[in-house]
């Protein structure tokens, strides 16, 4: 509802009665006329016939009186009108948008924006009435109507529409609506911007043209209707470089993605045309390589008299996914380059309408954007409205009337520009540069435009929306509708932009002929140097792992400061009990649980300066209220983090409960591993099966980053796992999906079963000369098992071990291995003790990838005569068994797990016992008549209590 609907609806008289009222008492009315009475105030009264204000275009009170203090007399339909005429203003600021001339090739859809005079009650006849009104627009209180609308049609509804008056900040209000009524009426670029406007979109076309010339049907994804953009990113790294912007990192889909590359990057031409000739020799030695218009890459530009670093972020075809990445990317240069100066890194994202408006990764990000642990100070989201996505109409691709309307959930404005008017959209970027860095918030540029060709270059649009793309056939392109208007407006000379684009066409054939370009300069940042100083992997590096044990020194320095409170910090109860068993851990009976182990690793880390990232749902305390890195005073919740506080110098714990997202959260933590290569980037989910929802993260970016884009990432993922009667969302992580993504050597997938092993793995990550991901099937009951514990001197010497073997079975005895990973070791412990069977030996697979075949073979070599069994609690469909086939399908005998099934477990508590405790007899070859009896008993006495 309008906001001053409850004005336009009431009569003259009732209003007069009220301020006559108010002039008695001001307490006498309610607070909403209270405050439109002060601001009626404002427009009637002046001293000296100047206005005294408080502020410009906001309702407010003044103390200004006429010679003698006597108020001016308001009749009735003065007072009314003016009243009007206020409501058309708001109508237009916030509405106007609905009425602007954005859409180059097509009618706009009738929104219904009523800002006809006859909405509120005014007429041809007022038109020449001299309104207070129009001080609030800035043309003084003498204006005419006439004079009002022609502003606010100049203002709010040619080739600009404003979407801002959602915003609750007043200060933020109030700045942008006074950029939007004043500075967008001066903006006027010099003769010289304005020739740079049309270098750009002229090296735009042409590219684009030549290409479509040169390669006819290869596909390039282009630009062509939307090559204003090149433009708008040149004038937001101008002016992001003149507001203190040292480094831009940007972040798009394919569409446009060569001329981005060309035109804002610098990439050589030669570069692009090779790659299309075919001629380009591919690196291949890190992996398999992405099609051209997927990768990333980096330079250095000069702007505004600096130099400035820009990166473009490489991407899968999954749209927006991106996103996160970038955000994250920028959250780790910020965190170790910048020391958090947010107006010296800009991150851009650049979407298409249909993607904006249906992937769902779009409106995690945005959460994220002001979030303690995800923010970076605000992004300058670049729409390429080609109002179709595929072969989808707009209005068949989303509900809401804007691909931006989830700008609104943050109070980000949203200018929408028509992208054949270029100047427009460079007053668009500028002033959402500005914004940015002042406000370090989010804002969202919406260029209608359109995409002249279809999908790619061999699709026919017309199949889908034949009348949209007669239209488009015969419609110019921005360049010479550009072109246009400067000759009319005697800008440039005619003959300017013919020179223009027959050089540069002279320009590209000379590069098709290999007559060689010089390369932008690029000098690498310190991490980028930090990237370089590692090697990639090699296979006998994954033979032994590095030593990454700790010294007594550490360890203690640690535990100290797990185990001391502030002064005035009151725990609550269980903390009090939970620091005291720390405290015992450490320095009485030194055995270390899984939480111990976990935080010595990342202790050890902050003492030798690393950062340690860790995030996710819960991840503070932990799902299994087991970490407790960070601690709640009782009384106050005032959080203390205990590893903040091991010694002077040391890094601080980065670890935040992140918002409720696994894809965007996820993408977060990729992008900041994939910038710093000396930090610890952990992400936790909740339970293991949540990273369902990242699955297009994890299959687009963490396990094929480094053979798609040569791009080492070190990012670990901790996925708990383990068969617990819980249920099928609760039991399983799917190993069987990673491990069916592991080659290559690729990722390493762990299920561990001693906090030595999982203290080991993570430090491995930073000690390793190369970076890999580090997938960790992590434990639930195994937090508290009791044999689930380390003593410390396995944290103080030593390294990981891929392999662990039986400690208790007679080797000469021993028939039968046991081979498992993870959790069932323990059960099948319990019953290897429990019977006395020394003549079964148990071993377990601490890391299943890369697969550590010489450790294996020489612990199987012990059993010579044994049969070996894979032992796994999932179902025989999933888990760990077809992998275990591709690497033993000779030594193995058989796989004992639960039947194969459509779900991962059963929900029933007691089935899922009897499922456990028939899958470790069998595992010890028990007599299957024996145990399907014990089975089928406790079955028809659990029917039978039900009946």
């Amino acid at each position: 509802m309008d906001a001053y609907s409850y004005i336009a609806n009431a009569h003259g008289d009732y209003i007069d009665q009220l301020y006559q009222s108010y002039k008695n008492d001001p307490e006498s009315v309610d607070f909403g006329w209270r405050k439109f009475f002060e601001g009626f105030d404002f427009s009637q009264q002046y001293a000296d016939g100047v206005p005294q204000t408080t502020g410009e275009g906001v309702l407010a009170s003044t103390a200004s009186t006429n010679d003698a203090g006597q108020v001016r007399a308001v009749d009735t339909v003065s007072a009314d009108k003016e009243t009007q005429v206020r409501n058309l203003i708001h109508a237009y600021r916030s509405r106007g948008h609905l009425r602007a001339n954005t859409n180059p090739v097509r009618a706009r859809k009738d929104r219904k924006a009523r800002l006809d005079l006859a909405d509120f009650g005014l007429g041809e006849a007022d038109l020449d009435t001299v309104f207070k009104n129009g001080e609030v627009i800035g043309l003084g209180p003498d204006a005419k109507l006439r004079d009002i609308v022609s502003a606010l049609d100049k203002v709010y509804t040619r080739t600009i529409g404003f979407e801002y008056m959602y915003i609750r900040d007043p200060q933020i209000l109030d700045w942008f609506r006074g950029k939007v009524e004043k500075d967008s009426l001066s903006f006027n670029p010099s003769i010289e911007y304005k020739k740079r406007i049309l270098s750009k979109l002229n090296e735009a076309v042409v590219f684009e043209n030549f290409l479509h010339t040169k390669f006819l049907g290869q596909k390039r994804f282009s630009l062509e209707g939307g090559e204003t953009t090149i433009p708008a990113l040149d004038a937001i790294i101008q002016r992001g470089a003149e507001l203190g912007v040292e480094e831009v990192v940007i972040g798009m889909a394919h569409r446009g993605r060569l001329n981005v590359l060309a035109n804002i990057m610098g990439k050589t031409y030669e570069q692009i045309f090779s790659e299309f000739e075919g001629t380009a020799v591919p690196d291949l030695t890190m992996g398999d390589g992405d099609v051209k218009y997927h990768m990333g890459y980096s330079s250095q530009v000069d702007a505004a008299g600096r130099t400035i670093n820009l990166k473009l972020a490489p991407n899968p075809s999954h749209l927006e996914a991106v996103n996160p990445v970038v955000e994250g990317f920028v959250r780790a240069k910020l965190d170790h380059g910048y020391a958090n100066d947010y107006d010296k890194m800009l991150p851009i994202l650049i979407h298409g309408d249909a993607a904006l408006a249906g992937q769902g990764i779009g409106f995690e990000v945005t959460q994220m954007s002001q979030l303690q642990g995800y923010k970076t100070g605000g992004t300058i989201h670049f729409v390429i409205n080609n109002q179709v996505g595929f072969t989808t109409d707009f209005e068949d691709a989303r509900s809401s009337i804007y691909s931006t309307d989830l700008a609104k959930i943050i109070d980000a404005p949203v200018i929408h520009v028509n992208g054949d008017d270029p100047e427009a959209v460079v007053f668009a970027v500028r002033l959402a540069t500005e914004y940015r860095q002042e406000f370090h918030a989010d804002i969202f540029i919406d260029m209608v435009c359109y995409r002249r060709h279809g999908h790619n270059e061999s699709d026919e649009p017309k199949f889908t929306q034949p009348t949209l793309y007669n239209i488009i056939s015969k419609h110019q392109n921005p360049r010479e509708v550009y072109n246009t208007t400067l000759v009319e407006r005697g800008d440039v000379d005619a003959e300017l932009a013919a020179q223009m684009d027959k050089e540069f066409r002279e320009t590209l054939q000379a590069r098709l002929d290999l007559v060689k370009q010089k390369p932008l300069p690029y000098n690498y940042q310190a991490l980028e140097n930090e990237w370089r100083s590692l090697r990639r992997s090699k296979p006998e590096d994954f033979e032994q792992s590095p030593q990454t044990g700790v010294s007594e020194e550490v360890v203690a320095k640690v535990g100290k400061a797990l185990t001391t409170l502030p002064e005035g910090f009151r725990p609550l109860k269980q903390i009090e009990k939970l620091i005291e068993e720390r405290r015992k851990m450490f320095f009485e009976t030194r055995v270390l649980n899984w939480a111990a182990g976990e935080l010595l690793a990342y202790g050890s880390l902050l003492t030798e300066k690393h950062i340690v990232r860790v995030s996710g749902q819960d991840v503070q305390r932990g799902t299994f209220s087991h970490r407790h890195a960070v601690l709640h005073d009782a009384e106050t919740s005032a959080p203390y983090s205990s590893l903040d506080h091991i010694e002077e110098g040391q890094e601080k714990l980065n670890i935040y409960n992140s918002l409720l997202s696994e894809y965007g959260v996820l993408g977060f933590e990729f992008g900041y591993a994939m910038a710093n290569p000396t930090a610890l980037v952990v992400w936790e989910a909740q339970f293991g099966d949540f990273a369902n929802g990242a699955q297009t993260m994890i299959d687009q970016f963490v396990v094929s980053s480094e053979s798609k884009w040569q791009r080492m990432n070190g990012v670990v993922m901790l996925l708990p796992h383990g068969y617990e009667g819980q249920g099928p969302e609760h039991s399983n992580a799917r190993p069987e999906r990673f491990l069916q993504l592991a080659a290559e050597n690729n990722i390493v997938v762990a299920n561990m079963t001693t906090p030595a092993n999982f203290f080991h793995a993570l430090r491995r990550q930073l000690t390793w000369e190369f970076r890999k991901p580090l997938v960790v099937m992590s434990p639930k009951s195994m937090l508290r098992h009791p044999l689930c514990v380390s003593p410390v001197e396995e944290f103080t010497s030593g390294s990981f071990r891929e392999v662990l073997g039986d400690t208790f079975a007679e080797a000469k005895k021993v028939k039968r291995v046991l081979l498992c990973s993870g959790k069932v070791y323990f059960d099948l412990l319990e019953e290897q003790h429990a019977s006395g069977r020394t003549d079964v030996a148990i071993v377990r697979l601490e890391q299943l990838h890369p697969f550590p075949k010489k450790q294996l073979d020489v612990e199987l070599a012990k059993y010579p005569k044994a049969k070996v069994y894979w032992v796994q609690e999932e179902p025989e469909n999933m888990g760990y068994w077809n992998f275990m086939l591709r690497f033993m399908r000779r030594e193995l005998e058989d796989v004992i797990a639960r039947k194969a099934s459509a779900s991962p477990a059963t929900g029933y508590n007691k089935v899922h016992v009897k499922e456990q405790k028939e899958l470790v007899a069998r595992a010890f070859d028990k007599p299957r008549e024996a145990v399907a009896d014990t089975i089928i008993k406790e079955t028809a006495a659990t029917a039978q209590r039900a009946d």
